[in-house]
């Protein structure tokens, strides 16, 4: 029979504990918390969840502030067997609502004050439990305080779930994508290796401890599994901060050895005084991800401090997919993501699924250990979204440059990234739509200075003579859909562009208004 070491992801990430004496997270007060403290924490969480009745497989809904707490809370669940399903802290009760109806966990751990809320959902979804967690504050750290320690880690199968992650449906239902241990230390291990950190998984050990300036919300595979599992495991510090503010990134990067950040991170970097290259010397990678990096950004960035942006391409789905080469930072260029991590296999392909040309265009598919297995409670999905020989169809349109690294062009949907976060148009029209007023809407990004891009919606007044106002549409909206999705404008068309077929033309849409933020 198996360990239980052999298979869970926890083990990997215990494994960077060498030194329990060495720092691991420094919080923003300046109390800094061991890799041995961390340790006991972790443990008395596992017990509390243990006495909470978590079983393996159950299913534990987290929606709290970014703090410590909630990492280590990640942690224990991972040890228990349990299926971590982080939901995002921008969520409204009714969209919490919906997840928590689907996934129907043991366990709910919110901020506290919220439990009102979500008293209506979690009584209809039968929970057995509901918790509050905060930074140093909620019920949960309560139970935990009179808990014992247990220091064992539940036997999985490599298949076994670790986390759920909602993404927002095209169709307007969110989609649960399952991940198992498999996956989640599958693409760490390939990270590991890809950007060459202190761990026996790189092949090789370098001298000195990574330092990272944690900016990253948790409730996303980049802040979550990229920059936690890489550091934990690898017995790395995490300079933690709840949210990211140019300045102070500015002043801390002077003691960190790797930032990671979304595109608007560093357009935010670029317009803070106070970023010079001088302070930047410790620096071995600065990396972007969650969405497309724009030239301007990569050119301006490497005018200012005479190095170029690892970007990466990944999804929530199959967690990091490609990176640009770490050890030839001259082989970076805009646009591009880079080549297949190891252990994942790429490829373009029509809609048929035959390969592309050479310099063509063609969806995006992967096949690999990181890849999930499907959504959950959606079996369906798996002959749509899975070619035959397991290939996983990303959804993402690109093409090889002629060394090989891929360049994406487009998405097959239309979905829109604004600030690193994915917004699926269908999910905020059949708000809209809902609103009195509309006739019907048209949801679309176009190009914003800072965000990348921003959502903005289009829509057909059911009584052209007395359209309903922006701003009382923007704020009806805001009570059904976190503050990132929402609209940042809403323009009043008579008629929406359609085509022969009448399918809404959103490519005219944007093209029409994509000066809108300019």
């Amino acid at each position: 029979m198996s360990s239980h070491r052999d298979h869970n992801l926890a083990s990997l990430l215990l494994e960077g504990s060498r030194d329990p004496r060495a720092a691991a997270i420094v919080e923003p007060e300046g109390e800094t918390l061991s890799h041995g403290e961390l340790e006991r924490r972790i443990r008395r969480l596992v017990g509390t969840l243990r006495s909470l009745g978590v079983a393996p497989g159950d299913r534990v809904a987290v929606q709290s502030e970014k703090s410590v707490e909630s990492v280590l809370l990640y942690v224990a669940c991972l040890r228990v067997g349990a299926v971590y399903l982080p939901l995002q802290g921008g969520a409204t009760p009714v969209e919490c609502g919906r997840f928590i109806e689907d996934a129907r966990p043991q366990l709910v751990v919110c901020r506290p004050g919220d439990e009102p809320r979500h008293a209506a959902t979690v009584a209809a979804a039968g929970v057995r439990e509901v918790r509050s967690l905060g930074a140093r504050t909620g019920s949960l750290l309560v139970d935990a305080s009179l808990a014992s320690e247990d220091p064992s880690i539940e036997a999985v199968a490599p298949d076994d779930l670790a986390a759920i992650l909602y993404t927002s449906g095209t169709t307007g239902r969110s989609k649960g994508a399952m991940l198992s241990h498999r996956n989640l230390a599958a693409n760490a291990r390939s990270l590991l290796e890809a950007w060459r950190f202190d761990h026996p998984a790189a092949g090789e050990r370098r001298s000195g401890r990574d330092r990272l300036l944690h900016v990253l919300p948790i409730d996303h595979v980049h802040g979550l599994f990229v920059a936690l599992h890489t550091l934990l495991a690898s017995g790395g510090e995490i300079l933690w901060r709840p949210r990211f503010d140019a300045a102070e990134a500015a002043r801390l990067l002077d003691g960190c050895t790797l930032f990671m950040g979304v595109p608007t991170h560093y357009v935010r970097l670029l317009a803070e005084p106070s970023f010079q290259r001088n302070r930047l010397g410790g620096i071995r990678a600065f990396i972007s991800g969650s969405a497309p990096l724009l030239e301007e950004t990569f050119l301006e960035f490497e005018a200012r401090t005479g190095r170029r942006i690892l970007e990466r391409y990944g999804m929530t789905e199959a967690g990091m997919i490609a990176s640009n080469p770490y050890d030839d930072e001259s082989a970076r260029r805009p646009g591009v993501v880079g080549r297949a991590l190891p252990g994942v296999e790429l490829r373009l392909a029509d809609d048929e699924g035959r390969a592309v040309a050479p310099g063509g265009v063609g969806a995006v598919e992967i096949r690999g250990e990181s890849v999930s297995r499907g959504y959950w409670n959606m079996p369906e999905r798996r002959a749509t979204d899975f070619r035959p020989d397991g290939f996983f169809v990303s959804g993402d349109l690109g093409r090889l440059e002629p060394d090989g690294m891929l360049r994406l062009v487009g998405r097959a949907s239309d979905m829109v990234i604004s600030g690193g976060l994915n917004v699926y148009p269908k999910e905020i029209e059949m708000v809209l739509d809902r609103l009195p007023g509309v006739g019907e809407s048209a949801v679309f990004g176009v190009p914003h200075p800072d965000l990348g891009e921003a959502v903005v919606a289009a829509v057909v007044a059911t009584e052209p003579a007395a359209p309903p106002e922006e701003r009382s549409l923007i704020a009806a909206a805001r009570e059904s859909l976190a503050g990132f999705k929402c609209p940042k404008r809403v323009i009043v068309l008579a008629e929406l562009p359609r085509n022969a077929m009448g399918k809404v033309q959103k490519r005219v849409l944007r093209d029409a208004h994509r000066s809108l933020f300019a």
